[in-house]
């Protein structure tokens, strides 16, 4: 039996070759049908004199099988977030119509306002500061000692001279201190009605009162509506 001899070839690989070489390797991704594949040439190719050992063999069809189950449990996990993102979807679609409170800032003026905040601790003096669309100072409400919790301030929609404002949107402020002069972190809360629902990268949009729009995980409170 006679040996063909082979001579190979060695070159230095520039760095544009080398630079392709690893941008290709990265982008080789072997896949349950690849993993098959290459088992199957092994056996087909194997040295009838000199076979693969059984062991061997049995650990890569152990590791095929683990590949596959891996990739069962992944189709069965994207399925299962799927369902739960249509479901939300779902649900989401029923608060159209209803009151939400969300953390913000802002108030609609519509003859009066409401504007709610939440106190970690009582309170022993609350002011809460009312600004217009240009961020002027109009309203400044002195509430006096409140307990920890949600609060509310219910604005009659007059300024600090007593005039009547203009309906539309405004931003407030609240400070309060607690009954050793410390500063207490106030959380203002806004809310409004629910007048439509958007979908976007799987994220949930809930459209209030038309103007604006908040993820629905931002929502802390649900009432009324249909």
């Amino acid at each position: 039996m006679s040996i063909t001899s082979v001579t190979s070839t060695t070159h230095t690989a520039t760095p544009s070759t080398t630079a392709s070489s690893a941008t290709s390797a990265s982008n080789q991704t072997l896949n349950e049908t690849d993993f098959l594949q290459l088992l199957t040439a092994q056996l087909r190719n194997q040295d009838p004199l000199n076979p693969s050992d059984a062991s061997d063999f049995a650990a890569q069809l152990a590791q095929f099988a683990s590949v596959e189950q891996l990739t069962n449990i992944n189709s069965e996990l994207t399925s299962m977030a799927m369902s739960q993102t249509s479901l939300q979807n779902t649900m989401a679609s029923d608060l159209i119509g209803k009151t939400v409170t969300m953390s913000g800032n802002e108030a609609t003026l519509n003859g009066q306002a409401t504007m709610s905040y939440t106190l970690p601790g009582n309170a022993a003096h609350v002011t809460l500061a009312v600004y217009d669309s240009t961020g002027t100072l109009v309203k400044t409400a002195t509430l006096g000692p409140e307990e920890a919790g949600n609060n509310s301030y219910t604005w009659d929609g007059t300024d600090n001279n007593g005039n009547t404002l203009a309906a539309g949107q405004y931003t407030f402020a609240v400070n309060a201190v607690d009954s050793s002069g410390n500063a207490i972190t106030v959380t203002p809360l806004t809310s409004g009605t629910v007048t439509g629902v958007s979908f976007n990268n799987n994220v949930t949009y809930l459209t209030i009162d038309d103007n604006s729009q908040v993820q629905l995980g931002d929502i802390t409170a649900i009432s009324g509506g249909n």
